[in-house]
């Protein structure tokens, strides 16, 4: 084994019932490096990296650390061996300060006087170039804020080796360039740090080697510089991808949903969505950014007529449907397809085969009371063929079905319903590259049909590439509505932090747009 050797694991082996989560995985990462695990979802990136956090147990294989092969019995151990774990979702006490949030859990921890505690954190948060505020509340921080105590929190425990996973699902631009410097900074202070991430732009900036999992196996470790984007590609997918997306502007716009003024109330009576207003023309996509919980799902179910909206107008066609239930828009004659967030718990019966599923949205279309099932079961066939779906059956439950084939059972069954709108709310997550960039062909493909497609994204690169306008949101406000063409990222992610666009005109001609 070398010295330098901060992880080794060796033939590492994990099931859950009939899955393989990972089979025989073998991954080295050293002291004083970025190393990237990539792989779609279901690869079996954070399987691996909860074996090394004691939260699974290895069915077969070995896990040395610094040299010392370990067995972890709980949590505890990897935190007593230096090993921290920086999860997608932020585990953070909203109502407790930062340094509370810090010491909790720790022997002694609340006993430890204040200014000292106080003094404590400043010194680890200037060692590794950190920032936190240690009085502050949690619910008065930006995601980004959130993140760094988190970093803060495994480090002031003694953490030298960091896994990271998904470090960037929810972060501006902005937030990304200082958490990549603060890596950068543990990674020179000799710390050993492992982002878990399906992001090809981001291994390739921040990452020193990469392994590549598909389908629960180590597929190779390359190092990150000698590698370009289309070989990792092939090594994740397995195949050649082409991964552009073409962004055809087609001029015969015509107007047909228009948001004027609307407020949306969430569960605690605060608003949700503010005063929202834009317009959405056919042959269009129209993108929508903001960091998490801006209103992206409100905004959608405003639409669609899930939620109340106690304020304001929506025109479909020029008729205003606020106040209108789904049906009652059905009734209309207004056919608008919705792909929620929530796939399962909206969007599809678990406990149903595609063939139910698709009755479930066609049977109000039918004419008479007896239903055509003949003519659901060609749907259901036609969309598992074009949309390569993986299942046993049509009739076999979705439930049995992994996230991403799910997805594309409820994007086919949106779009053969032939709406004049489509909303999609984060339509590729879950899948892999290569279904990933069909899905988005296939909506160019309702774009040039004529629909009008709002499009909901956390991805800022595709939001730009595939998008003709983008609506920003912040806090449940429209800070901006731009064409990708004629704006930066940096811009967008200013816009998704709450700024105006006066003040990034005056921030660029003061080059202040990377502060």
């Amino acid at each position: 084994m070398q010295q330098n050797l901060a992880i080794e694991m060796k033939n590492i082996s994990k099931s859950f019932g009939e899955i393989k989560a990972n089979d025989n995985v073998s991954l080295d990462v050293r002291n004083g490096e970025v190393h990237a695990l990539l792989g779609e979802n279901g690869a079996g990136k954070t399987t691996l990296m909860n074996m090394l956090s004691g939260i699974y147990t290895p069915d077969s294989g070995t896990i040395a650390i610094n040299g010392k092969e370990v067995e972890f019995t709980s949590p505890k151990d990897p935190i007593e061996m230096g090993i921290g774990m920086i999860h997608q979702h932020f585990k953070l006490i909203d109502v407790m300060s930062a340094k509370e949030n810090i010491v909790i859990g720790q022997k002694g921890g609340f006993f430890t006087k204040g200014k000292a505690l106080s003094k404590e954190i400043k010194e680890l948060s200037d060692k590794y170039g950190l920032d936190i505020d240690p009085d502050k509340k949690v619910y008065e921080m930006s995601v980004g804020e959130k993140q760094t105590l988190e970093i803060i929190k495994v480090l002031y425990r003694g953490a030298k080796i960091l896994i990271m996973d998904e470090p960037t699902a929810v972060l501006t631009p902005q937030e990304i360039k200082k958490l990549f410097n603060i890596i950068r900074n543990m990674r020179d202070q000799g710390c050993a740090v492992v982002i878990i991430t399906h992001k090809l732009n981001e291994v390739m900036e921040i990452s020193d080697r990469v392994t590549v999992l598909r389908k629960g196996q180590s597929i190779k470790t390359l190092v990150t510089k000698e590698v370009n984007v289309s070989e990792l590609i092939e090594l994740v997918v397995g195949k050649k991808v082409d991964l552009s997306i073409e962004k055809e502007k087609l001029e015969d716009r015509n107007k047909i949903l228009s948001l004027d003024g609307i407020t949306v109330h969430d569960p605690d009576g605060k608003n949700a969505l503010e005063d929202v207003s834009f317009d959405l023309c056919t042959h269009e996509i129209l993108g929508v950014a903001g960091v998490a919980n801006s209103g992206q799902k409100e905004l959608c179910e405003a639409i669609a007529g899930l939620v109340k909206v106690p304020k304001g107008r929506i025109f479909f066609d020029g008729q205003n449907i606020v106040g209108k239930t789904p049906r009652d828009i059905i009734k209309l004659g207004i056919r608008m397809g919705f792909i929620p967030e929530d796939r399962l718990g909206m969007g599809l019966v678990a406990s149903m085969d595609i063939v139910n599923n698709i009755i479930l949205k066609d049977y109000q279309n039918q004419p008479g009371i007896i239903l055509r099932r003949g003519e659901c079961i060609e749907k259901a066939k036609n969309i598992v063929d074009t949309l390569d779906i993986q299942t046993e059956s049509i009739f076999a439950p979705v439930k049995k079905m992994s996230g991403g084939n799910i997805q594309k059972v409820l994007l086919g069954r949106e779009i053969d319903s032939s709406p004049k709108v489509l909303i999609t709310a984060y339509p590729v997550r879950g899948l892999d590259i290569g279904a990933s960039y069909k899905i988005y062909d296939l909506l160019n493909e309702q774009k040039e049909k004529g629909v009008a497609v709002l499009f909901v994204g956390e991805d800022l690169d595709v939001l730009m590439d595939l998008c003709d306008r983008i609506v920003v949101l912040c806090h449940g406000k429209v800070t901006g509505i731009v064409d990708p063409s004629e704006v930066t990222k940096d811009e967008i992610g200013l816009l998704m932090t709450g700024h105006s666009i006066e003040e990034i005109k005056i921030k660029g001609e003061e080059g202040e747009l990377d502060d």
